[in-house]
């Protein structure tokens, strides 16, 4: 049996990310509709489902789950905005959209269990990210 790997690159990250923040569409052309969009980076999970969670207690109390994507429902440093969404991967490689700053974040790097946004790293990260916007 042939092992395929899934590859990606900055550019596609950046270009999924985009179509996301733009409402569906890329380079002018829609490529996902504006419901697809909004169903994907909504909170989908019930209370419920939230309470009986399989990772760390209190994982879900600042952010839910759209459609294979996490979704921050509430704001706790200086950092990603409430509705911001995107996903931290295991290996560290993650990206985020930001609307109400208009904002794509991507951050590459291959080292197991990097994306767990509870290490120090990620918490310097945000806050360089968002002490950079300039109104």
């Amino acid at each position: 049996m042939r092992r395929r790997r899934l590859v990606s690159t900055a550019d596609d990250y950046l270009a999924f990310a985009t179509a996301l923040l733009t409402g569906g569409t890329h380079r002018g052309e829609r490529v996902l509709s504006r419901p697809s969009v909004t169903l994907m980076t909504s909170d989908q999970l019930t209370p419920a489902q939230k309470a009986v969670s399989g990772f760390w207690p209190g994982y879900f109390d600042t952010m839910g789950w759209g459609f294979g994507m996490s979704v921050r429902t509430r704001r706790t440093h200086l950092g990603p905005s409430v509705g911001s969404y995107g996903w931290p991967g295991y290996y560290g490689t993650a990206w985020y959209n930001d609307p109400a700053e208009d904002m794509t974040t991507i951050f590459i790097m291959q080292r197991a269990h990097a994306g767990d946004q509870r290490l120090p790293m990620w918490h310097d990260f945000w806050t360089a990210v968002y002490q950079a916007i300039d109104d």
